[in-house]
């Protein structure tokens, strides 16, 4: 059979609660970020992806209390991310119970910062996140939550991550990002053919049909959503059902 395929809900967390925006922006509550990832596991997440959305000081201490939180109350894998610029951040997460980091903006700074967290900790542990945009001339990476462009390609820098020695890969496609109209799945094909190590599609969920494209046509090896889970749209058990019934191996 083939490899099981992997749904996991993320959690933007500021001050403590879970938010949800549309393209980076318009930010609503949607729960408190410890119950909805127990919901969640028990209902049969595969992983659960936690962003701390302003990670001022002030804003790190708050999120790892919650992530101490979350890991005595789940059993299954979760990635945290947000503000980790050194090895420093990733030991205070990782010694807080979570299983892998997620960097984005400070590797696009620093790349060697996913050299030192896979020479440190494994490969298994750093998740490269990145958020880009399609624009007139191809995809772009952006920082700072979206605001600003940097010269990255893509392509060229989840190449370069893997290199480094990324675990994974986690696409957002900023174009797709709470529209519900569907992941970027050309994008993610290229990947796919880029790459030799998982890819993760986010952006875009709206319906179950979603989801399997997004591993039929865009060949993700996993798929995350925040919206149409926090919002009781889209059940975790009847997704699983469906995508099982479409012929994608999943985890029941």
């Amino acid at each position: 059979m083939s490899i099981t395929k992997r749904i996991i809900p993320c959690l933007d967390v500021k001050d403590g609660r879970t938010v949800k925006g549309t393209c980076f922006v318009n930010l609503r509550e949607a729960g408190d970020p410890v119950e909805l990832g127990e919901a969640y596991s028990m209902a049969g997440a595969d992983e659960l992806v936690y962003l701390d959305i302003t990670a001022s000081h002030e804003g790190r201490r708050t999120f790892t209390q919650v992530v101490r939180r979350v890991a005595e109350r789940i059993n299954i894998p979760f990635t945290v991310g947000g503000g980790i610029s050194e090895l420093d951040d990733v030991k205070r997460l990782l010694d807080a119970g979570a299983d892998k980091v997620s960097v984005n903006s400070a590797a696009l700074r620093r790349p060697e910062l996913i050299s030192e967290i896979a020479r440190q900790y494994g490969s298994q542990v750093c998740v490269c996140a990145i958020d880009a945009r399609e624009d007139a001339d191809g995809w772009h990476c952006y920082v700072k939550g979206g605001r600003e462009r940097t010269h990255r390609g893509l392509l060229e820098w989840a190449h370069e991550a893997q290199e480094r020695g990324a675990g994974e890969i986690l696409f957002t496609s900023m174009n797709h990002d709470g529209t519900r109209q569907g992941f970027a799945n050309d994008a993610l094909a290229e990947l796919h053919r880029l790459l030799s190590i998982p890819v993760i599609a986010s952006g875009g969920a709206g319906e179950m049909v979603h989801f399997r494209d997004a591993f039929t046509l865009g060949h993700a090896d996993a798929a995350l959503a925040a919206s149409v889970f926090h919002f009781g749209d889209i059940p975790i058990p009847t997704l699983k059902q469906y995508l099982r019934n479409e012929g994608i191996n999943v985890r029941l």
